[in-house]
């Protein structure tokens, strides 16, 4: 049910003056104020796409991207029924949630070029102050939008937050409007976001872990006992390539057009003194980088690599090698390979 809210104007003399609810067409309005300042829902969000088609059919109203690198759905209530709009909500979580980290990006990059940035990679550092992560939609949340929220989708929505840690809500907005004509805007959450996060995180065990970082990921390697392999291929490939952190491993990227994408990552957390240095090559991405063949990139590579493909894709950029670096004599071909190649321009 949604919270009445009454709004008072302080006047002179300490009197108050109440402003009245107005009756205006919000609904039409709400999907324009968000897209322009999506600030008024959080000031943790990017929107990434408009009016969204799905292959399920409909398409979500706005597509947002959080701090984290995981997707906000949020759906105008409108016209539709309770059952409608949760129904509607949850068909959409389902085509997010098997959105691949290049899917989400190369939609968000055609929306946001109409907005002016040159990638999604800019305007969330834009947004955010640092860079883009390396997972992405590793979880999803929802949000319905209204101008009240009626007793069976308030207890849907509570439902599936409380029993089963759903990252969902609804925000409400009213409008008033005072004797001079002057508009405002009130929201109010349904339930409290932070108790939604802590309902979900606690639902989910898989919830993300931070990126560790470089300093935590050298003593990994020092633990492991594989630091000094660690740091001379790290100081090798930092010359060509930008290197940041993940939940488990050094990611080494380069800049395609106006995307980054990862090539190269070694993990340390996943290595040993028996083992050796774990590396992983996305091959396409680094034959098409350094303008060579992929018979160069495994003359390169230790003898022990395996082929296989990631992140549940079927795009042959996610294909590629991984094995570990375990002599010195494979250190020092792979160094000396890579500093014969040309990267890029």
């Amino acid at each position: 049910m949604t919270a009445e809210i009454r709004v008072w104007r302080i006047q002179k003399g300490n009197h108050l003056n109440p402003v009245k609810s107005s009756r205006l067409d919000m609904e039409a309005r709400l999907e324009d104020w968000i897209e322009k300042d999506i600030s008024i829902l959080s000031d943790d969000l990017l929107v990434i796409g408009r009016q969204v088609e799905t292959e399920y059919g409909g398409a979500i109203d706005l597509l947002c991207l959080d701090g984290q690198g995981d997707v906000v759905i949020v759906e105008l209530k409108r016209d539709k029924s309770p059952r409608e709009v949760t129904a509607q909500i949850l068909d959409y979580a389902t085509w997010v949630k098997d959105r691949s980290r290049e899917q989400v990006i190369t939609a968000a990059d055609k929306y946001l070029q109409k907005k002016g940035y040159l990638s999604l990679e800019e305007a969330f550092q834009t947004k955010f102050g640092f860079e883009l992560p390396e997972v992405l939609n590793e979880t999803h949340d929802l949000l319905i939008v209204a101008t009240q929220i009626d007793p069976a989708s308030e207890r849907i929505i509570r439902y599936l937050s409380d029993t089963y840690g759903v990252g969902i809500n609804a925000a409400t907005f009213q409008c008033f409007k005072d004797d001079d004509n002057a508009e405002y805007l009130a929201r109010v959450f349904l339930i409290k976001p932070s108790q939604v996060e802590r309902k979900k995180r606690d639902k989910d065990v898989s919830k993300r872990s931070p990126n560790l970082s470089l300093e935590e990921l050298e003593v990994i390697a020092k633990n492991n006992d594989v630091g000094d392999t660690y740091s001379t291929l790290c100081s090798a490939l930092e010359k060509h390539l930008k290197k940041s952190t993940t939940m488990s491993s050094l990611s080494f990227a380069g800049i395609f057009g106006n995307r980054r994408k990862a090539i190269f990552g070694l993990i340390p957390t996943e290595s040993s003194p028996e083992s050796g240095l774990k590396f992983r090559v996305y091959t396409s991405r680094w034959t098409d980088y350094f303008k060579t063949d992929l018979e160069n990139v495994s003359a390169m590579l230790p003898e022990n690599k395996q082929q296989g493909r990631w992140s549940g894709a079927e795009e042959t950029e996610y294909a590629g090698f991984d094995g570990y670096f375990r002599t010195d004599e494979e250190v020092k071909r792979f160094v000396a390979g890579l500093q014969k190649h040309k990267a890029l321009s």
